[in-house]
């Protein structure tokens, strides 16, 4: 390996081979880079590649992850790091965790942010213990974020490098699982990553990032969603604000809050989709103004800040809070009534519609500490035409070497040696 390649700890007590990590290998630049510093920094390595699903169309895409291609890039970099490397087929958990309830979301008129319910189920629970099966002391992964010690334990930090944060889609991370994940990118910036691989001698070094949701590769979700609920999306009106029926609709799916164009409509004024309400299947259409809102009700909220949250939110906690994961954190109060948890936007925003994340930070800058978050709820500030804005969902990721460790795999469900 490269002399010039930088040197990292993941923190873990006494000698780096007494300790054996699972780097997660998605078959891009970011993973496969964690993969090279992790083995160069001393430590037992073993590489895993979740099988997501069977995309022939996204297999050969570029920018699609989690294709056949990544499955085989990843391979080529363990054989050429010499570590073990191996496939689990999670194709049916991620059908019924993720696909499954994107569609349904989408169905009932929210945003769906399918990264953060794979983080959630698939990424940050089952790889997780798959990798304590396999006798590993830590789970490293490619995600611009970063750990370290706390007053409450190991906590989530935004990257050094803001343009890369991924911090919006771990969220839901808890403490149990900060404890065991490390995230070794989180001080360099992309463009260090790239280096970094190229001098290592990676073969996916200028590799394109993935950059849709995987499993919609061709970016149209309403078709999905008509394949995987045949009938579901049902006709409905357009309804102004105001209350005046403007037109007819084939069914919410194919509209997203914020939206203009394409609404085939033509009153004179400029019309903004401002809320999307799947129990009379109505489209509300009003102007730019309608778009905008102070205060968001949350659901399944993840507390990782100090304390609890509802100290916390006792008096109002100080915070920032991003509604999107383009957005940068802005200014909000962090607030409990009557057990239900709320965050009022100083400013206001227009990117705000049931079912995103808001996340929840210490300050706006480059690694602010991230205090956890919850989904946006629907509720009085979410359905009516007020509060809402775009609802386009949030995108976004072998042959055991000669002289590797030899893994018990008994067990171990899905998991098997690729080849």
């Amino acid at each position: 390996m490269s002399e010039n390649a930088m040197r990292i700890d993941l923190d873990l007590p006494g000698r780096p081979q007494d300790h054996r990590v699972v780097v997660a290998m998605s078959g891009g630049v970011d993973s496969s880079l964690v993969a090279a510093l992790v083995k160069q920094a001393g430590y037992d390595v073993v590489g895993v590649t979740l099988q997501l699903y069977d995309h022939g169309e996204a297999s050969h895409r570029p920018g699609a992850c989690c294709a056949g291609r990544d499955i085989r890039d990843a391979r080529r970099v363990a054989e050429t790091l010499g570590i073990p490397h191996y496939v689990l087929d999670m194709e049916e958990r991620f059908r019924d965790a993720v696909i499954e309830g994107f569609a349904d979301s989408y169905l009932a008129g929210e945003t769906p942010v399918p990264c953060v319910a794979c983080n959630q189920t698939v990424k940050f629970s089952d790889l997780l213990e798959t990798a304590r099966d396999l006798g590993a002391t830590a789970l490293a992964t490619g995600h611009y974020v970063s750990t370290r010690g706390t007053p409450s334990g190991r906590g989530l930090f935004r990257p050094a490098d803001a343009e890369r944060d991924q911090s919006y889609f771990l969220f839901a991370t808890t403490r149990a699982q900060l404890d065991f994940v490390r995230f070794p990118l989180g001080e360099i910036p992309k463009s260090e990553t790239r280096r970094l691989a190229r001098d290592l001698g990676l073969v996916v070094a200028d590799k394109p990032d993935s950059q849709d949701i995987c499993f919609v590769p061709t970016g149209r979700y309403a078709e999905m969603i008509e394949r995987l609920r045949p009938g579901a999306a049902e006709p409905g009106e357009i309804v102004h604000t105001d209350g005046r029926v403007l037109g007819r609709h084939r069914g919410i799916i194919h509209f997203t809050i914020g939206q203009r164009r394409g609404l085939g409509l033509s009153i004179g004024e400029p019309l903004y989709v401002v809320s999307l309400d799947p129990e009379s299947r109505r489209v509300v259409v009003g102007p730019r103004e309608a778009l905008v809102t102070r205060r968001v009700p949350l659901r399944d909220v993840n507390w990782i800040g100090d304390g609890t949250l509802e100290e916390a939110a006792a008096a109002g906690l100080e915070i920032h809070a991003r509604v999107r994961s383009t957005r940068d954190p802005a200014p909000a109060l962090l607030h409990i009534e009557d057990g239900a948890v709320f965050v009022d936007l100083v400013g206001g925003e227009s990117g705000v519609a049931p079912g995103q994340a808001c996340v929840l930070y210490e300050g706006p800058e480059p690694r602010a500490r991230v205090l956890g978050g919850g989904f946006i709820a629907r509720g009085p500030h979410t359905m009516n035409a007020s509060p809402e804005a775009a609802r386009s969902p949030v995108p976004p990721q072998d042959q055991a070497a000669p002289g590797s460790p030899t893994l018990q795999t008994s067990g171990l469900h899905g998991l098997r040696l690729a080849g």
